[in-house]
């Protein structure tokens, strides 16, 4: 049995829920996390090398490098498909807050198990 994923620090929810496609018809959809999303925020939008978002997130370097390499090819899979992209769930925690999404307060296990 896997270990228990350790949840990442946010900054906030995203201010947007989604993007869509216009002028297509949709294919399907691509759900973006909310640890992707603060990924590709601190890296690629606020321009810090991956271990300093590594420490803002609260992972390891590594870790960081992974979650950005699934949320880079999210995004170019729903531009090139032409698929709705969704913003959800994961495994966070907000900074300075409780437990995010799907963690139950208090406890720290995921979706109550």
């Amino acid at each position: 049995m896997p270990r228990p994923k350790r949840p990442r620090c946010i900054a906030s929810k995203p201010a947007i829920k989604g993007f869509k496609p216009r002028g297509t018809e949709e294919t399907g959809e691509v759900i973006l996390s909310l640890e992707e999303f603060e990924a590709l925020r601190l890296i690629d939008y606020e321009g810090m090398d991956q271990s300093g978002a590594a420490q803002v997130m609260d992972v390891s370097r590594q870790t960081v490098g992974r979650i950005l390499k699934t949320a880079r090819y999210k995004i170019a899979e729903s531009l090139v498909t032409a698929k709705r992209l969704t913003l959800q769930g994961g495994c966070y925690e907000m900074r300075g807050r409780g437990k995010g999404r799907g963690w139950r307060h208090g406890r720290g296990n995921p979706q109550g198990r």
